[in-house]
């Protein structure tokens, strides 16, 4: 755990940079085991993860539990739409406003589906929950256009408000991540995770696993949505906050705020290899944290 221990040293500014990491677990149960202690005395056979990027952080002590590559800058992809929901909170805007989706907010740059139509009438809610849940790439540009001074305005709030919570490595191209100019670290996304778990809206519309969105246009339909992280309909899981995303120069990105057994952490990983490695990463994460929990655990048990 020497090298786990060591990264945890070097980004002791993390909960610097972001107490509010300690101050967002949204829990007060005391945890039998420090993390200190699972880095100290932990498992010692780090987890064979397929992502390129990894940091997975106890978000209550803002202590480093494991870090790969996390200080390296890479496209983030559909993982920026946090930062959308971010902004457009913060702007105190309505969310019974109704928006529409327009030729405009088409994916010309890499042609990408969606399952909202032009010319659909939305609220503004329903507008963020298929950004947030769905990842739905029209969504966010929609929310984007009707920001208060548009598109334009919307990115300089994003680059912002991600320079103001500490976040030196982030840079927002777009509002939906399908630029790869949209770059950030697995360090900083940890510190935009913790912020975002601060919203209670987009901590419940992330975390939606299915839902269906009323088309308001006369004789409307609804619109049935499946979230992309399935994680999120596991029962074997316990997720706060949760983004998924995907370019082909990003790979495959998951970030999850998620409790395992009473410990609240934070997941980002970044390039996985392949569509279904974010999943296998997260469950061999939450394997390895259990298990070097009950290690650090039988250390502190054992007689001096």
């Amino acid at each position: 755990m020497n090298k786990t221990l060591g990264l945890a040293v070097a980004l002791i500014g993390v909960a610097v940079m972001a107490p509010s990491f300690a101050a967002a677990a949204g829990a007060d149960e005391a945890v039998t085991i420090s993390a200190a202690d699972i880095v100290r005395y932990g498992n010692t056979r780090a987890p064979n993860l397929r992502s390129s990027s990894v940091l997975v952080l106890d978000q209550r002590e803002g202590v480093v539990l494991y870090g790969l590559n996390e200080d390296e800058q890479r496209p983030i992809a559909s993982v920026t739409k946090l930062m959308t929901a971010m902004v457009t909170l913060d702007a105190r805007l309505p969310m019974d406003e109704l928006i529409t989706i327009s030729k405009d907010d088409l994916d010309r740059r890499r042609g990408s589906s969606s399952r909202l139509p032009v010319g659909a009438v939305l609220t503004r809610h329903d507008t963020l929950l298929a950004a947030l849940a769905a990842s739905d790439n029209r969504a966010a540009s929609a929310l984007a256009r009707n920001y208060p001074g548009g598109r334009a305005a919307l990115l300089r709030a994003m680059n912002a408000k991600a320079r103001h919570l500490g976040m030196k490595h982030t840079r927002y191209a777009d509002p939906a991540g399908l630029d790869s100019g949209s770059v950030s670290t697995a360090q900083d996304l940890a510190i935009m995770t913790a912020a975002a778990a601060k919203y209670p809206m987009i901590k419940k519309l992330s975390t939606t696993g299915e839902f269906s969105i009323k088309d308001r246009r006369r004789r409307g339909r609804d619109i049935d949505f499946v979230n992309t992280n399935r994680l999120v309909r596991s029962s074997t899981w316990d997720i706060n906050l949760s983004k998924t995303g995907y370019i082909s120069e990003a790979g495959n990105c998951l970030v999850m705020q998620a409790v395992i057994g009473e410990r609240p952490v934070i997941i980002v990983l970044l390039n996985s290899w392949g569509k279904l490695s974010k999943y296998g990463d997260s469950n061999r994460i939450r394997d390895w944290l259990i298990k070097s929990e009950r290690r650090a655990l039988a250390h502190a048990d054992t007689p001096a």
